[in-house]
């Protein structure tokens, strides 16, 4: 569903712009997030075929080939997630229920006065940060490998038809 790809992605970002002013907002759009994650998390069992993680979720051996093809310039177009996008998807959730969970512990009565709680959420965000980077950097080499927008696929869904060699 790609409304919740698009609002994990405002509140990823309005959390990270508010990560200076730690208070209510703050904990509400990690609450919101982890809601987000959630909902994805179940979407991805009951989807459609290119949101479950099933339908895109590869086996190592398969996603390392890939990663080959891709240096070589050579990777198949796929219609849906394709196997390093569907890994990093897993990534993504996982760094994301990380964070929210560390953000909760932080302000619990157990750990509440204790640096390294917050040192850890800090941490486990700055991954985020690099992972989106990662994700980001991904979008753009598949949409300059294969000569489409994958960016615009994602806000409106539409992709050319397969062609001879694309992967459902």
């Amino acid at each position: 569903m790609r409304v919740l790809h698009w609002l994990l992605v405002l509140t990823v970002a309005a959390a990270w712009l508010s990560r200076s002013r730690i208070g209510p907002s703050h904990e509400y759009l990690g609450y919101g997030t982890g809601a987000i994650v959630l909902l994805r998390l179940i979407w991805g069992f009951a989807g459609n075929r290119h949101a479950r993680f099933s339908g895109f979720i590869r086996p190592a051996a398969a996603t390392l080939q890939y990663l080959r093809e891709v240096s070589g310039g050579r990777a198949a177009r796929y219609l849906g997630h394709n196997p390093l996008g569907g890994w990093m998807v897993v990534a993504v959730l996982a760094c994301i229920s990380l964070l929210v969970l560390t953000g909760w512990a932080a302000t619990t009565d157990l750990l509440w006065g204790y640096a390294w709680p917050v040192q850890l959420h800090a941490a486990v965000a700055w991954s985020l940060a690099v992972l989106i980077t990662l994700h980001i950097t991904g979008v753009l080499l598949t949409s300059w490998q294969h000569h489409e927008n994958l960016a615009a696929a994602m806000f409106t869904g539409n992709k050319a038809p397969p062609a001879s060699g694309d992967v459902e």
